[in-house]
């Protein structure tokens, strides 16, 4: 479906329009959830170079091509090419969106557990500390984002050998999740 709606983006608006580039980038968040992951590149590389040329490095379509790319990286253990991607996305989106946007606690959230799975704790932790205190003031103290980013740090504690306050997050969690029953 996405390959026929691309032709035909393609055809009617050009190579390189921005609409080209959302069909681009979805498709590679399509494969990259399939696994397919040297497929998905390419397709966020050339979405990401669309946004640029057609709507500047610092709009925010650009950032968020430039964290799901960075997530593909990611989950590929590719953390080198991963890092700058969200550091760059993070900072579009804040010069953006402002610094409490729900935006920047999703890319704060990631960038944590790059720096989690590296086993760089010290520098994940504030990161997902900040990523909670912006989803509780701009989506409210039980959102499911404001879970998300309890088991976040729950497990962050969990690998740091501190038990208790990683269980004092993951009640947090608990009582979150039977409330959206």
């Amino acid at each position: 479906m996405y390959k026929r709606l691309l032709a035909l983006r393609e055809k009617a608006l050009g190579p390189e329009h921005p609409a080209v580039a959302t069909v681009l980038n979805n498709m590679a968040e399509l494969y990259r959830a399939k696994g397919q992951h040297a497929t998905a590149e390419p397709l966020y590389q050339r979405s990401l170079a669309i946004y640029e040329k057609a709507l500047g490095p610092e709009d925010t379509a650009v950032a968020t091509v430039l964290n799901n790319l960075a997530e593909l990286h990611r989950t590929q253990a590719q953390h080198a090419a991963a890092e700058p991607s969200y550091q760059r996305s993070l900072a579009i989106y804040e010069k953006a969106l402002g610094a409490e946007h729900p935006a920047v606690a999703t890319v704060l959230n990631s960038l944590a557990a790059l720096y989690q799975a590296q086993g760089q704790y010290a520098a994940a932790e504030p990161l997902y500390r900040r990523s909670l205190a912006i989803y509780e003031k701009a989506l409210g103290p039980v959102h499911p984002a404001v879970a998300t980013s309890l088991e976040n740090i729950s497990s962050l504690y969990t690998a740091m050998g501190k038990a208790d306050e990683a269980r004092k997050f993951a009640d947090r969690v608990a009582q979150i999740r039977a409330l959206k029953r």
